[in-house]
Parts: structure tokens; C-alpha cells; sequence
């Protein structure tokens, strides 16, 4: 089997996505920005949008396109049903199929919704000095539902869901700095330490994407994570949804600097 190494550039990540390429996409284009997608009938988009505005650290929203539109201003040339790695379709809550093209599936009704991932803060970590361990271990970083309830708005509600990463804890405190100057990729963690706090009977079975080995001194470190949403689809049931599977993003043409803060 051929081995496909990321690219660095996101129109040409894009490109292999649309040829129907499905893996997770950290790592991939380092240096630009990636987005969480959600999808819903218009009757839908008021309640994401206020859901978006009461939780912004879960769900910080990037773009919010037209009624029946495939593009978004963070990628102009690309196209929301073929250009992630893999998608999720929702039928009434339900997880129904997991393509990687969209396209027939779009109406003139659905309105996307692109939000803020913490891949996008990978770069900034590595260059600080802070290892990804998912990255290093050719994995998709875990995710995890969580016992706290996010602000619910409309019909839509549902648990805080976070990504981990383990980190030296000699780096703990580079780390939160580094994606404190984040907000719009999820900013700060959430939690330190120990996951039964949140919750989180065991790390080694993640609600969401691959369990990630530890090294010697690493500690956990929470994020809020884009997949929240999804979360909110399950719980509140809404007829029809789309969104990107957990850990295969929105490859944007914004580099992630647009997002820091100095």
C-alpha cells in the first residue's frame, strides 16, 4: 500500500481530499488554519448560530455561509461537499453514513457552519517547543464527551466535548500561554490534569477519534473541541445534518497567524 505524506499546501490538500483521500488531517498543511463543520436545514441555523455565540470556546464560528452555498470565504476556490476528508450524515440524531462526497446530499436549504479547530494551534505548540504526540504517533488526536453542559440555545443542547493531548508537564504552562493567544481555535484548555474531572473514566477509550500513548511525564491537557456540536446533533435530534468526521477537517486557505494574538 502507498504511503500519502501530508502536503503543505491546502489547495493541494484539498485536491487529494476531492480525489477521495480520507485521513485525518493534522498535520497536514501545518501552518494553516483547519475548521469543524456543521451543516443544518435553514429552520435549524438560527438555534447554531445563538449555539455558537453562548458557547465560543467549544464552538468559536469562523464563517457562517449563505443558505445553499458550497463555498466560504476561508477557502474561496473551494467546494464544502467534496473538499473534507470525510464526512457524517444525521438523520434525526443518528449517525446514517460516513462518505467522503456530499454533493447529492446539498439543498438549497442547508447553511454551513465552520468553526474554529484545534489543529490550527498544533504549529504554533511545535514551534514553542511542545511536542504533539498524535502527530508524532501518525494518529488522530482523542476527543472525549464530558459531564459539563454547554449553554443550550433553541432546540439545541448537549455536553462539552474535549480534545487531548498529552504534554511534558515541565511544558504545561508554554502550552496554555501558546493557545491562550488563540480564542478563535479554541484558546486555552479547559482542564489540567486528572480526567475524572471531566468526567473521563478512561483515556485510553476516547468517545471520538484514537487513543494516544503518553511518554514518560506527560501530563493531560483539555481543549474544547469542535466536535461539541456533533454532540449537540445526538442529543437534540434535528432531521437532517452534515458534518466533518471527527479529526478529518476543513483545510482552509488562512494561515493560522490571522488567529493569534500578540
Amino acid at each position: 500500500m502507498t504511503t500519502v505524506l501530508p502536503t503543505a499546501d491546502p489547495a493541494g490538500a484539498r485536491e487529494q481530499y476531492r480525489a477521495g483521500l480520507a485521513v485525518p488531517s493534522s498535520g497536514w498543511a501545518p501552518g494553516f488554519t483547519q475548521a469543524n463543520m456543521v451543516v443544518l436545514p435553514r429552520d435549524w441555523a438560527w438555534d447554531m448560530l445563538l449555539f455558537g455565540q453562548r458557547n465560543p470556546q467549544p464552538v468559536p464560528l469562523l464563517d457562517v455561509t449563505d443558505p445553499g452555498s458550497t463555498r466560504t470565504v476561508l477557502a474561496p476556490d473551494a467546494d464544502l461537499r467534496t473538499d473534507l476528508p470525510r464526512y457524517r450524515v444525521w438523520r434525526d440524531g443518528e449517525l446514517s453514513d460516513e462518505p467522503t462526497d456530499v454533493s447529492d446530499l446539498w439543498t438549497d436549504d442547508l447553511v454551513a457552519f465552520l468553526i474554529g479547530c484545534s489543529f490550527s494551534f498544533e504549529t504554533a505548540l511545535l514551534d514553542a517547543g511542545v511536542p504533539v504526540r498524535n502527530i508524532e504517533q501518525g494518529r488522530n488526536v482523542s476527543m472525549y464527551r464530558t459531564n459539563r453542559e454547554c449553554r443550550p440555545a433553541g432546540r439545541l443542547s448537549g455536553p462539552l466535548v474535549v480534545s487531548m493531548r498529552p504534554v511534558p508537564g515541565a511544558l504545561v504552562a508554554t502550552a496554555v500561554q501558546v493557545t491562550g493567544r488563540m480564542p478563535q481555535v479554541h484558546g486555552a484548555p479547559v482542564h489540567v490534569g486528572s480526567p475524572s474531572a471531566l468526567g473521563i473514566a478512561d483515556l485510553s477509550r476516547p468517545d471520538f477519534g484514537d487513543p494516544v500513548e503518553f511518554a514518560e511525564g506527560d501530563v493531560p491537557v483539555f481543549w474544547a473541541c469542535g466536535v461539541t456540536p456533533q454532540a449537540a446533533v445526538m442529543a437534540s435530534r434535528p432531521p437532517f445534518a452534515i458534518t466533518h468526521a471527527p479529526g478529518y477537517m476543513f483545510v482552509t486557505d488562512v494561515p493560522d497567524a490571522a488567529y493569534r494574538q500578540l
